[in-house]
């Protein structure tokens, strides 16, 4: 009877995604004697009645790899150790039904599970580790704030995006000579927002980890004047803020939701700006999605290839509770503990934010 191996992917959706199952797939095929199995939407495939799972063959996994999103699905919304129930009352509340997963998981004669997502979904994980799943970690975020692993697919995939639109930007800005306002994803670090600054040649990058003062942004835009550039790009990250601010964010009452969705701090800003008297017309964009969708580019084709091919030799070996990562130049394995210990913040004396500094791009500070 051949082995049995369950994927899953959850959290945000991100390019790269199916790159990473094909190269399981392809792997598990060269050994032999594994069936690969995905379970619909992160561990919901496997957790719902009926179950939800969909047998992962070369076949079905042929050129994907080009593609965005996942063939089996994702979700950011519940999980086994949060599991959204609906009350006779009408009421919703959540539940642990993470030993409900695991039994499922024998029932299915599952020998091992590789969960590929962020922060959160390896932290599932490491808690479903610890109860005695046999399961490898796939580091999977836009927002490269894992900071066990150099870079995680999907982020220069997003840089690039990110790029194109402040290229795209700089041409209507310098046309009508306006502020234009670009904000990017960034919960708590700013690495896209930094990059795609740096790469497209912004004035201002505002990022979460240096709180800005409006008299700062407002002193580089008076700098784009004195120089004859009446336009100027401003890279804002949604978990910027204002010194002695907060991020810009709405609550979120739906049931098993992440409890805030960050949105709006570009518009914070022109309001800001306005009011202090901007002597330049301003305009936004918020960038929004188009970050997780779309084509891998080739790096993050690679790194996700390695990463998959990497995940299957760490189950061969049954070094259960890690995950794999790129340290350059090597792919390595790290305890998932480890992995999800340390938030990947951007260092305001890196190499990266002097490099900013010394374009002149103001940081806000």
């Amino acid at each position: 009877m051949p082995k049995r191996l369950l994927l899953a992917t959850g959290g945000g959706d991100c390019p790269g995604l199916n790159a990473v199952i094909r190269a399981i797939v392809k792997r598990a095929a060269r050994e032999g004697g594994w069936e690969v199995i995905g379970s619909t939407d992160a561990f919901n495939g496997i957790l719902t009645e009926p179950m939800h799972l969909v047998d992962l063959t070369e076949e079905k996994v042929a050129g994907i790899h080009v593609q965005g999103g996942t063939i089996i699905g994702t979700t950011n919304k519940g999980g086994p150790f949060a599991w959204p129930v609906t009350n006779p009352d009408g009421s919703v509340s959540e539940v642990d039904r993470s030993d409900d997963l695991l039994n499922r998981l024998r029932y299915q004669h599952i020998d091992a599970v590789i969960n590929i997502g962020g922060e959160g979904s390896q932290t599932i994980s490491q808690k479903l580790f610890e109860k005695g799943c046999p399961i490898i970690g796939v580091p999977k975020t836009i927002d490269n704030d894992l900071s066990a692993t150099d870079f995680t697919f999907g982020f220069q995939t997003a840089v690039e995006v990110a790029t194109d639109a402040v290229d795209k930007l700089v041409t209507t800005a310098a046309s009508h000579h306006r502020v234009l306002i670009l904000e990017v994803m960034g919960r708590y670090a700013g690495w896209i927002a930094l990059h795609a600054a740096i790469a497209g040649g912004a004035e201002v990058c505002l990022i979460p980890e240096i709180p800005y003062k409006l008299s700062s942004v407002l002193a580089a835009i008076e700098r784009r004047i004195e120089i004859g550039k009446g336009f100027a790009i401003i890279v804002i990250a949604e978990g910027a803020h204002p010194v002695d601010g907060e991020m810009t964010y709405v609550t979120c009452e739906e049931p098993g939701a992440m409890p805030i969705h960050l949105g709006g701090a570009g518009l914070r800003l022109s309001a800001q700006l306005k009011a202090a008297g901007c002597p330049i017309e301003i305009r936004e964009t918020i960038l929004g999605h188009l970050q997780r969708g779309g084509r891998p580019n080739s790096f993050d084709r690679i790194l996700a290839s390695q990463f998959g091919i990497k995940a299957f030799e760490l189950v061969l070996k049954k070094q259960w509770g890690h995950m794999v990562a790129y340290r350059h130049p090597d792919i390595v394995a790290v305890p998932i503990k480890e992995a999800i210990e340390h938030y990947n913040f951007i260092d305001p004396q890196s190499n990266l934010v002097q490099t900013a500094r010394g374009l002149g791009i103001s940081l806000g500070d």
